[in-house]
């Protein structure tokens, strides 16, 4: 079976790949009877000089692979039929703006594995950039605060060379007496975690975090049943939340009363109630002035997220009273960074954590019969031009219902 590396097309150019050429090497080694050729790009991290060292055919035509393999949506004219895709191809939540590509797949009869639905048998996604969002959205949430007070000025990630590089800056910095708020337990939010725990700041419990003052920075990790409580009063279950969170509410204005910086790390689900709401914000013991939102829904459950910011120009203000947009800087607004593809800055980084889980779990399946299920369950598309049953949701979304 022959895998391709296929060229990133979209715009903005994303510079990540799914494999290093070191993974890649790691990947033919274990298994032999693959043949991995890479298509030439002047944009990736990596070089092709660099996958050409390891004995890689590197070429401008890879029409002859069986699997092409990539990290952002193929554009539609560049989609090859009869082919198995793997990229995120952000279609599954039935978002408008690539239904034209959904549907183009079908039309070409493409087999397409998406990156998010490469799941274990319990649900919980085994590859993703979560955790190098995690780590650059926490560090850019600082470099605002840096900036915003006059404390330090720390430099964009896309100017570090990789994540020690990143580490070394946080050291140089003194982080002022503040609360953080990181909400979610996953990938992300342990990105994240790395970075508050790497500038030493103390972790206390949700107790001590909502009822006591301090002399230094600290941070509570909060879970979803810390956040979100069952409207009828009763002891909520976070499975039970996470299959239908109909029943539940917000419980975050507790959080809200005592929070400086706010680190939203969590995964939102349809139907989960908001966080914070516009009028929320308005509320005078509402003290959150700093959010690094990670998740990055957008008018969602984190009400001051009115738009996605860039790479280029990373923050901006939500004045709460106004509930209108304002400089980052200006008085009694919430700094927002909320740039919606944070793993791009730290690309060398995020490939090789990308490739190594990618290789660990998807690889494999196509050797040993898929004796997993991963690629039965991640599987949207068929070869003869359908939606799978675990996909046929999607149909209405197709049909352009």
């Amino acid at each position: 079976m022959k895998f391709a590396i296929i060229k990133e097309r979209k715009n903005p150019p994303d510079r990540r790949v799914v494999f290093s050429p070191e993974t890649l090497a790691e990947a033919r080694a274990s298994f032999p009877e693959a043949k991995f050729v890479v298509e030439s790009s002047g944009i990736r991290v990596f070089s092709d000089e660099a996958y050409a060292k390891l004995g890689f055919e590197v070429s401008d035509d890879v029409s002859d692979a069986d699997v092409m393999i990539g990290v952002k949506e193929v554009p539609v004219e560049h989609l090859i039929p009869n082919k198995k895709y793997f990229y995120f191809s952000h279609t599954i939540k039935k978002q408008p703006y690539n239904r034209k590509l959904l549907k183009a797949m079908l039309e070409k009869h493409i087999e397409m594995y998406d990156h998010e639905t490469i799941v274990n048998k319990e649900g919980f996604r085994l590859i993703g950039f979560g955790r190098y969002a995690g780590l650059v959205g926490a560090y850019n949430g600082f470099r605002a605060l840096g900036l915003r007070d006059g404390l330090f000025n720390l430099p964009k990630v896309e100017t570090l060379a990789d994540l020690t590089a990143l580490k070394a800056q946080l050291n140089k910095i003194t982080i002022p007496n503040i609360k953080i708020l990181l909400t979610g337990t996953g990938k992300v939010a342990h990105g994240a975690k790395e970075i508050l725990d790497h500038l030493g700041i103390k972790e206390i419990s949700d107790a001590l975090y909502l009822t006591s003052k301090f002399t230094e920075p600290v941070y509570v990790m909060a879970d979803v049943m810390e956040y979100a409580k069952r409207s009828d009063g009763k002891v909520g279950n976070k499975w039970e939340f996470y299959k239908d969170p109909a029943g539940y509410e917000s419980n975050f204005m507790p959080y809200a009363k005592q929070t400086d910086y706010f680190i939203a790390g969590h995964f939102y689900g349809n139907n989960a109630p908001y966080l914070f709401t516009r009028e929320d914000a308005k509320h005078p013991d509402f003290k959150i002035n700093l959010v690094a939102d990670i998740s990055c829904d957008i008018d969602g459950p984190v009400a001051s997220t009115i738009r996605p910011s860039t790479i280029a120009d990373p923050f901006y203000g939500y004045h709460p009273q106004t509930e209108q947009e304002v400089a980052f800087d200006a008085k009694d607004a919430i700094t927002v960074m909320a740039v919606d593809n944070l793993p791009c800055e730290l690309p060398k980084d995020a490939s090789e954590g990308f490739g190594e889980t990618f290789v660990e779990h998807v690889i494999p399946a196509f050797f040993n019969g898929d004796e997993k299920g991963i690629l039965k369950r991640a599987r949207i598309t068929t070869e003869d031009g359908k939606l799978t049953e675990r996909f046929n949701y999607l149909q209405d979304y197709v049909d352009g219902n």
